[in-house]
């Protein structure tokens, strides 16, 4: 399946860059929103700086990625529509587009902290040497995905000068493979490991993913619960404690999508679920109250 209509080749590199799932660079703010910096106007400038770092870096990750998958991309019934995929963008003008924004990414990155340019050369560096061949490896391939969540996180905390917590940390490496097992397994679901669309489907089962799945948002709710009760104050309400409740279900919420195969593209499910989105925002508005305090 190919788009009727041909895009300009700029057009095309803006689409193989995925502004839609640029949501995920929002990460990015997780760990001064938790340390209760975030509002502070210096910080929150360092933020967006970050921010802006990673959605360079991971638009030339994204390129890089297309250009790898093409051949498999054009026997999907959506991924055809990739520009690359569709011959829109040559692989030369995607490549050349992806030194650029990574050179600048980095560069700005490194200016800000050097902690966090090196953590965009180490995201950079993962997600390359997942496109070109750790992809086709089991559990590899789902470690490095959640790995790129990871560092968004991480990167947010060295860019600020925030002390990550063990406890934060292990409710994003763990939520992160949640979501990335089940992409996997909503892609099994309505493809099938014989598509030939990607081959990594090919060393797994559905019952091995909702096992993965399944344990990943049981030890990141474990996780959550013992960071949010470690940051409680001793007197007060305790808000983090009392978020622990919104936070469950929308991973509950969330589990259903991936039941149902729904959750190949998890930034869909952002932008639509709006019970999803609810859930998100009376988690956020707990937890803010619980900083705030």
């Amino acid at each position: 399946m190919r788009s009727l209509t041909r895009r300009s080749p700029v057009a095309g590199l803006v689409v193989s860059m995925r502004p839609r799932q640029w949501l995920k660079n929002l990460i990015v703010a997780t760990a001064p929103l938790a340390a209760g910096v975030l509002t502070d106007p210096p910080v929150l400038a360092r933020v967006v700086v970050a921010i802006a770092t990673f959605t360079l870096v991971s638009a030339a990750v994204y390129l890089v990625n297309d250009v790898c998958d093409a051949e498999e991309d054009r026997r999907h019934p959506i991924k055809s529509l990739r520009p690359i995929a569709a011959g829109d963008v040559t692989p030369p003008t995607a490549l050349a587009a992806a030194t650029v924004l990574a050179v600048i990414g980095i560069t700005a990155g490194t200016l800000l902290a050097w902690e966090l340019g090196l953590t965009l050369a180490i995201y950079l560096g993962l997600q390359v040497s997942y496109a070109l061949w750790l992809k086709h490896m089991a559990v590899i391939d789902l470690a490095v995905v959640a790995s790129g969540f990871v560092l968004r996180a991480v990167g947010g905390g060295v860019a600020v000068g925030v002390v990550l917590s063990q406890w934060f940390l292990l409710v994003a490496a763990f939520g992160s493979l949640f979501m990335v097992a089940g992409k996997r397994y909503s892609e099994l679901q309505a493809l099938g490991s014989a598509a030939g669309t990607r081959r990594s489907l090919e060393l797994y089962s559905e019952s091995y993913l909702r096992f993965v799945w399944g344990l990943a948002a049981g030890v990141t709710i474990t996780a959550y619960s013992l960071w949010a009760f470690e940051i409680s104050p001793e007197s007060g309400t305790p808000w983090q404690a009392i978020s622990i409740a919104p936070f469950v279900l929308g991973v509950l919420r969330y589990s259903v999508d991936v039941d149902r195969g729904l959750a190949g593209e998890p930034e869909d499910i952002v932008l639509r679920d709006r019970v999803l989105q609810t859930i998100g925002v009376a988690w956020l508005i707990t937890f803010a109250l619980g900083v705030a305090a």
